[in-house]
């Protein structure tokens, strides 16, 4: 199904975009805990920085003694201090 049809049901469905696109979704809570939604994968991971695979690039979080937390296949909770966030697009 083409992606201009799959828009245009969810519209019709009232579905969020974030619900039905590849896009991560990254949910700030204060200075000790993110949430990633879809993303494909754990590329590093050590207790001062966290990078994630996803369908639109890479994304880099920087801090002290980060953990991940509540893994699903698509969510992702982190927690630890959180210096940074940084985002690396794909030039797909």
């Amino acid at each position: 199904m083409k992606k201009n049809n799959i828009r245009k049901i969810n519209k019709l469905l009232e579905f969020p975009e974030e619900i039905s696109s590849n896009e991560p979704k990254i949910t700030i809570m204060g200075f000790e805990k993110v949430m990633v939604e879809n993303y494909k994968g754990i590329l590093e991971y050590e207790n001062f920085f966290i990078r994630l695979n996803t369908y639109i690039g890479v994304i880099n979080i920087n801090g002290f003694n980060l953990s991940l937390n509540e893994m699903t296949d698509e969510n992702l909770l982190i927690t630890g201090k959180i210096e940074s966030i940084d985002l690396e697009s794909s030039t797909d």
